[in-house]
């Protein structure tokens, strides 16, 4: 028997030397398998959580509520905004283009508590903005706004806006929705079918860090964006508040809470104190979002009242727009400020 045994050592050596490369390869391979998986979930995104679904589209005339009636070459996309396992949509959004251009999103109404991609505004406001725009505004002009501001006054006025594409700085979505940020960028940019170049996003980040600064500092950076030549409008919104605080969390504190619209405004104005004094803030600005509703936004600390964002706009115990000496106020509308930069 140890005879035997001996015998066979040399075999089972040359069947171990064969199995534990084959093992090795077979673990190499599965490993590269599993990376590769892991890899396909990560770059490619998963369904976003809701649809737009298609209710009516037509001429700018058959949708009365958007106030479109002097733009009548414009085609009107209306969605509803959907998800699974609700039977209410959680909002509607009206998207309109020229011919075969890329469709621009104009309205956008939330029926959530949470905000969700778009943040709500009186159709009214826009076509009146653009209406001042497309009359005093030069072709040599360069308009500065937010990236969805900007494509709404570009598709309506045709005027040089500095960023004509879609940005989705901030993507804004609700705390349950978190993780499913990549698939929702996905599928926000299919919709338009637009993808901004680097340079547009560096533009971006340049215009956005700006409106944090001292309001003389960041009225030089904006300046800076365009041609010494050209002479430059600033169209901000009261809504660029929260997309900024969004984007800057560390360096613009702010907050929001919707109101409804009642005739006693002594008592919406002491309802305003009382966040102001429960929750720390120190000052805010209202929003007419319909004629039911407002939106007040609250600044949380006394450094984002110092920006150039808060100084052109209209905060309870601060000096008034109009009192800016940076630049140069030219058109107020509903929630838009416009400025001319010196």
């Amino acid at each position: 028997m140890v005879a035997s045994t001996e015998s066979q050592r040399p075999d089972d050596g040359r069947w171990s030397d064969k199995l534990l490369p084959l093992l090795g390869i077979t673990l190499v391979t599965g490993g590269l398998i599993l990376l590769g998986w892991f890899a396909y979930l990560w770059f490619t995104p998963g369904e976003a959580p809701y649809q737009y679904q298609l209710i009516k589209e037509g001429e700018a005339k058959q949708f009365p509520e958007l106030e479109l009636e002097h733009w009548p070459d414009l085609t009107i996309s209306k969605y509803e905004i959907r998800t699974t396992g609700i039977d209410k949509p959680l909002a509607q959004a009206y998207f309109g283009r020229r011919g075969q251009g890329h469709p621009v999103m104009l309205n956008w109404s939330n029926h959530t508590a949470e905000a969700l991609i778009g943040l709500d505004r009186k159709p009214s406001e826009l076509t009146t903005l653009a209406e001042v725009i497309g009359k005093h505004a030069t072709p040599e002009s360069v308009i500065l706004a937010w990236w969805d501001t900007s494509r709404q006054i570009q598709l309506l006025t045709g005027r040089n806006t500095l960023f004509k594409t879609p940005l989705y700085e901030p993507l804004i979505v609700p705390s349950l929705w978190q993780e499913n940020q990549k698939a929702i960028l996905n599928y926000e940019q299919q919709m338009v079918t637009e993808k901004a170049s680097e340079t547009e996003r560096e533009q971006f980040k340049q215009f956005s860090e700006a409106l944090l600064l001292p309001p003389e500092e960041g009225v030089k950076r904006l300046r800076a964006l365009v041609k010494p030549e050209q002479e430059a409008l600033l169209v901000i919104h009261v809504t660029d508040l929260y997309k900024i605080g969004l984007m800057y969390p560390e360096k613009f504190g702010v907050a929001y809470k919707n109101f409804p619209m009642t005739g006693n405004i002594h008592g919406m104005i002491n309802h305003m104190k009382v966040q102001l004094k429960e929750h720390g803030y120190t000052t805010y600005t209202p929003q007419s979002i319909t004629d039911n509703d407002i939106r007040v936004f609250f600044l949380t600390d006394e450094k984002s009242t110092q920006t150039l964002l808060a100084h052109m706009l209209p905060f309870t115990g601060r000096d008034p727009p109009t009192e800016l000496k940076v630049a140069q106020l030219v058109y107020q509308q509903g929630g838009y400020w416009v400025y001319k930069l010196p």
